[in-house]
C-alpha cells in the first residue's frame, strides 16, 4: 500500500480512485466494513481504493481540551489500513488553516484534483468543510457538480436493544471499563499499546517475576486498571524469530501494596522467563482477556499467591 502524506504526495497522474474519508482511530470492524466497500466497489470500477485520513486528530487541533487519547497510534493505525487492501493511504496535516476550507473547496481539492474520485464512501453523519458545515446532502450535491457518485455506509455491528454497534465510542467505553473481550470484538482483533522498555522500581525482579515497563509515552488507548493476559510483541526482531512474540501477564495501573499510588504503570512479565533484557526495546503489549482489577495486599507473601495465581491463570489461557 502505498502511504502519501499530504497532497502534494499524489502522483499527477493518478488514475480514477474510490475514496473513503475519516480519522478510522482504531480501525475497527465499523472501519472495515467501510473499507471492504470501498476495496469492492474500486475492482468494479478498475480504480484505486483509496482512504483519507488526518494527524493530528481535528478535535486535537479545534478543540485540545476535548480531545480523547487516540485509541492508535498514526502508525498501528496505517498498519491496519495496510491489511484492508487498500491501494494507498492519504494523511493530511490538519491544522487550522485546511480547516477553514469551505466543504466545495475541500471536495474539489482533495477529492477531485487530487484522487480524480470517481466513488466517494461516507457514513451517513459524516461533516466536513470549515465549521462542519458540509454533511452527506452537501456531498451528494458536489458528487452531481464534480460528477462522482457517493455511496452512504451506515453504521454497522451486532445491536442488543439498538444500542450497540462497532464504533469509536463503543470501543473506548469498554477500554475504560476494563472490558477487554468487548473491545476487541470491536476492533475484530486484540487491542494494542506500544512503547519503548524503560527502567522501573524493580520490584517484579525482586519478586521473581521482572517485568517490562512502558515508557510513559506509549502509544494507544490504555485500557482500566487491573491484570490482564496477552502478548508482548518484539518489534526490534524479525517477524519469523520465535522470540518476538512471547506470552505475557500484564499489570495496568498504579502499585498500592507499595503506596506507589501517583504514577500510572503498563508493565508485563513474559511467563516463565527471567532471562529477557529488553531494556530499551519498542514493544507491543496485546491485550486477551482481563483477570481483576488493582488490589492492595496486606503483605508480600499475599501479593506473591496472587501473583502466582495470575501467571497461572495467564498460561491457560495463552495456551
Amino acid at each position: 500500500m502505498h502511504q502519501w502524506s499530504g497532497l502534494e504526495a499524489i502522483p499527477s497522474d493518478l488514475s480514477k480512485s474510490v475514496v473513503t474519508l475519516g480519522n478510522f482511530d482504531g480501525v475497527h470492524r465499523g472501519h472495515q466494513a467501510v473499507l471492504e466497500t470501498v476495496t469492492s466497489l474500486a475492482k468494479e470500477h478498475g480504480a484505486q481504493a483509496i482512504a483519507v485520513t488526518f494527524d493530528p486528530h481535528p478535535v486535537a487541533v479545534l478543540h485540545p481540551e476535548r480531545a480523547p487519547k487516540e485509541i492508535t497510534s498514526l502508525e498501528h493505525r496505517l498498519e491496519m489500513l495496510a491489511q484492508s487492501g487498500l491501494d494507498a493511504t492519504v494523511v493530511i496535516e490538519f491544522t487550522h488553516e485546511f480547516a477553514q476550507l469551505t466543504p466545495e473547496d475541500f471536495v474539489r481539492q482533495v477529492f477531485v484534483e487530487a484522487l480524480n474520485a470517481c466513488v466517494v464512501v461516507v457514513g451517513l453523519d459524516t461533516r466536513f468543510g470549515v465549521r462542519n458545515s458540509g454533511d452527506i446532502d452537501t456531498m451528494r450535491v458536489l458528487g452531481k457538480q464534480f460528477n462522482f457518485d457517493v455511496v452512504t455506509q451506515d453504521a454497522v455491528g451486532e445491536h442488543q436493544e439498538g444500542q450497540r454497534h462497532w464504533s469509536s465510542t463503543t470501543l473506548r467505553k469498554a477500554l475504560a471499563a476494563g472490558d477487554i473481550s468487548s473491545a476487541n470484538d470491536v476492533l475484530g482483533r486484540t487491542h494494542r499499546v506500544s512503547g519503548t522498555v524503560v527502567h522501573g522500581h524493580h520490584r517484579g525482579r525482586e519478586l521473581g517475576y521482572p517485568t517490562a515497563n512502558l515508557c510513559a509515552e506509549s502509544e494507544g488507548l490504555i485500557p482500566a486498571d487491573g491484570v490482564y493476559a496477552g502478548w508482548m510483541v518484539r518489534h526490534d526482531l524479525a517477524e519469523d524469530d520465535p522470540e518476538r512474540r512471547l506470552p505475557a501477564a500484564i499489570s495496568v495501573g498504579t502499585n498500592p501494596t507499595f503506596d506507589d499510588v501517583l504514577r500510572r504503570t503498563v508493565e508485563a512479565y513474559v511467563l516463565d522467563r527471567v532471562d529477557l533484557d529488553l531494556y530499551h526495546e519498542h514493544v507491543s503489549i496485546d491485550f486477551v482477556q482481563r483477570l481483576r482489577g488493582n488490589l492492595k495486599f496486606d503483605s508480600i507473601d499475599e501479593l506473591l499467591v496472587q501473583m502466582a495465581n495470575d501467571v497461572d491463570r495467564s498460561r491457560r489461557l495463552l495456551a
